[in-house]
């Protein structure tokens, strides 16, 4: 008699759900152990730098050995009487949040490898020493590394299949749609995690840009637009070219320096957005120019086309 469908998905979640476990055996108790015991005997790198590398990979290997791959084994064993597997993963949703530490973590890992290689011989040395291990199938660390990055979206997928294959009348209909649900969720803050990391690495550039000033430095700032500009003077009717940083709290008003050692820009005005007012100037003699006044003082300033003067105005 041919296996049902969906019988066949839950049984594929649990083969490869065996083959992460191995992987996640890999990283925690191979490479992380013993990375850290060398680094304790202080000859290859500093035990820190081993524990940013491997972020919380202990308590993702736990959860799945421990927990989540027994149960799954549990309920596949007991398929042909109770054919369900939508509970289990809804135990395993929430805490699949873990990844976010990971996930956000994962660029900055590969980088410290990279990087403790060239200054470590004897780490770099540990490290391939362990890769040429049969268990690490000729695969490098950073390729082990990246597979619970990838675990998330592969549990979406075999779950959106299962859904997808279940009959209508399927006893574990209604728990595996809520665990689809869940699980989509949570691969949501994952992505959600990488795009808060992206934007404060944008942030922290823009912050070198301007020379890191610290009453300017905050995490929570959202740079909204930036780009070149002319300030008018009226005294002289002439133009002068200036650079603007367009916060969500702050207009930065910025002269480019000349000499870049360190930053590019030199902070010359700071105005507060809050009570600030944009209008459009029409002037003959300088086009798409326009008007922003706030509480520190009113800049008169031209754009370089009718479009970027109502983009800044936007």
């Amino acid at each position: 008699m041919q296996e049902p469908e969906e019988k066949k998905i839950a049984l594929e979640l649990l083969e490869t759900e065996q083959a992460y476990v191995n992987r996640l055996h890999l990283l925690d108790q191979v490479f992380y152990t013993e990375l850290m015991k060398e680094a304790k005997t202080g000859k290859t790198v500093p035990e820190e730098v081993v524990k940013m590398i491997f972020s919380n990979i202990s308590s993702i290997y736990q959860f799945h050995a421990e927990f989540f791959l027994p149960e799954l084994q549990k309920r596949m064993e007991d398929w042909h009487h109770n054919p369900r597997i939508g509970d289990v993963i809804q135990k395993l949703a929430p805490f699949l949040k873990m990844y976010g530490e990971y996930v956000k973590n994962f660029d900055k890992a590969v980088e410290l490898i990279t990087a403790w290689s060239e200054k470590s011989p004897p780490f770099q040395e540990l490290i391939a020493d362990i890769q040429k291990r049969k268990v690490c199938a000729n695969l490098t660390l950073q390729h082990h590394m990246l597979e619970p990055v990838q675990r998330i979206p592969r549990y979406e997928l075999l779950l959106k299949d299962y859904v997808r294959k279940l009959p209508p009348q399927s006893p574990d209909r209604g728990d595996a749609e809520k665990a689809l649900e869940m699980i989509f969720m949570v691969a949501k803050h994952s992505n959600a995690a990488i795009a808060e990391m992206e934007r404060l690495q944008n942030l922290w550039v823009v912050y070198q840009r301007l020379g890191l000033e610290d009453d300017i430095v905050d995490p929570s700032n959202e740079l909204i637009k930036e780009g070149p500009i002319q300030k008018i003077s009226t005294r002289n009717n002439s133009t002068s070219e200036k650079y603007l940083f367009l916060f969500n709290n702050m207009l930065l008003y910025c002269v480019p320096k000349v000499i870049q050692v360190g930053a590019e820009f030199q902070v010359h005005l700071r105005m507060d957005v809050g009570g600030m007012k944009v209008r459009e100037l029409k002037d003959a003699e300088f086009p798409h120019t326009f008007l922003v006044s706030g509480k520190q003082r009113t800049l008169e300033l031209q754009a370089r086309s009718e479009e970027e003067m109502n983009d800044w105005i936007q």
